[in-house]
């Protein structure tokens, strides 16, 4: 799930030996990793540091607006039903936490699952001498065949909360986009106007123009799908035209191939920008000045200089629009957004998958 104001507690049990720490620290570190939760830490009933009120207090010192506590534990007993609860002092800590705006949720055991008992099943052929890859292994994974499917689900998984609140046609390219830069912040990044998605979409069925700012995003759609629809891709950065204009006007090429293209007409075209923040200026002056009118701007450019303030322009025009807000972007994002469009535009007209 979106847990960027959840902290997560792991409970442990503590023991005069060195190995119980270390062991629930690596699982700390495994869960860091995973992302889920940007704040973890672990706590001890006995004997180690910190103790759980220790642990809660330096979460509640981290701005979280939730704390959830899981007992290490295998089953309910005696520890997890009437020790860790008495630690935890819910009865007098949760209200005191929730003057503060934090929320204590006390998890279960981890009981009888199914993960538990891969494990167990590969201890126990490990201890007999056999090599084993548990079917949770990436490489069982991608053995499979089921590598962008288990990534969809993970993605699902994790940004639950923050996808059940967004329009249900904003999710399939919110996914897309974040299944393709493995980076979940996109989910918040990301800006879809209204009725960005349906205009989107039209465009692509009516056979729409789409121009790219620069070769790599034309490279990465597929144009035997795009072609069914009768569109054509075009991109002006290596026209000689664009380059004789750049130098006579000191602009970049892709600036310089945004003016061809709205020379050429681009109303009704799909735009897709995702190096260039000079081409988005380009395009944003166009749309202004009444030279052209796109059904939709897809721009995500990236970088330090001029790309935050370009996809800000391009969110100030009265034509639908899909931005990635701040300095992260790229090419690659402008071709997940589009290819999430077309699969859409496939699907409402019911195109069977081409034998090409």
């Amino acid at each position: 799930m979106f847990m960027d104001k959840t902290g997560l507690i792991i409970i442990g049990h503590g023991s005069k030996l060195p190995h119980n720490k270390e062991n629930l620290e690596k699982l700390a570190d495994i869960l860091r990793r995973r992302s889920t939760f940007k704040t973890i830490e672990i706590s001890f009933m006995v004997r180690n540091r910190p103790t759980i009120p220790e642990a809660i207090e330096t979460l509640a010192k981290k701005g979280v607006s939730k704390i959830v506590l899981v007992p290490a534990f295998l089953a309910p007993g005696v520890h997890t039903t009437r020790e860790i609860p008495e630690l935890i002092e819910l009865k007098e800590k949760e209200p005191l936490l929730k003057e503060r705006g934090i929320e204590l949720v006390y998890g279960e055991p981890l009981g009888a699952d199914e993960r538990i008992a891969e494990i167990i099943e590969e201890k126990a052929l490990k201890a007999l001498g056999h090599e084993t890859k548990p079917i949770t292994d990436a490489y069982a994974i991608v053995a499979s065949g089921k590598i962008v499917e288990t990534s969809m689900s993970i993605i699902r998984q994790e940004l639950g909360d923050f996808l059940e609140n967004m329009p249900p046609a904003h999710v399939p390219i919110i996914e897309r986009v974040v299944h393709t830069t493995a980076d979940p912040e996109f989910a918040r990044l990301l800006v879809i106007s209204k009725k960005a998605v349906e205009a989107g979409v039209a465009a692509i069925k009516a056979g729409a123009k789409i121009v790219t700012d620069v070769k790599m995003v034309k490279a990465g759609i597929n144009g035997a799908r795009l072609k069914r629809f009768g569109a054509r891709i075009l991109t002006y950065v290596d026209d000689e035209r664009a380059v004789k204009l750049a130098n006579d006007e000191s602009l970049t090429r892709a600036a310089a191939g945004m003016r061809l293209a709205v020379n050429d007409g681009l109303d009704g075209a799909i735009v897709l920008i995702g190096n260039a923040p000079t081409a988005a200026l380009e395009l944003v002056k166009a749309v202004k000045q009444k030279s052209a009118k796109p059904a939709l701007i897809v721009a995500v450019p990236v970088g330090y200089v001029g790309a935050a303030e370009s996809k800000e322009a391009v969110a100030g025009l009265p034509v639908p629009f899909i931005i990635s807000r701040g300095r992260k972007g790229g090419s690659p994002i402008a071709v997940a957004v589009f290819n999430a469009l077309l699969t859409m535009a496939e699907k409402e007209t019911e195109l069977k998958p081409s034998r090409n």
